[in-house]
């Protein structure tokens, strides 16, 4: 009976010790965010390249459409 214990718990520890690390990494961005992806998702005003449309529709989207705090209070 000890010996199978033993032996759990032998098998415990090794799968542990033996667990991959769950970072996050996003990698190295190779163009600005406001660069586009070159598909058709996209609202209309904004034109992909233009910091300052990309900015400003993005405050929009913050403040009117996905602020759950702003829409339900």
């Amino acid at each position: 009976m000890k010996h199978a214990l033993w032996i759990a718990a032998l098998a415990t520890l090794l799968t542990a010790c033996g667990e991959r690390p769950q970072a996050l990494g996003a990698g190295k961005l190779d163009a600005p965010p406001y660069s586009g992806t070159g598909k058709a998702f996209s609202d209309g005003g904004w034109q992909q390249g233009d910091k300052a449309s990309w900015e400003s529709h993005l405050k929009a989207r913050s403040q009117y459409g996905q602020n759950d705090y702003s829409r339900m209070n």
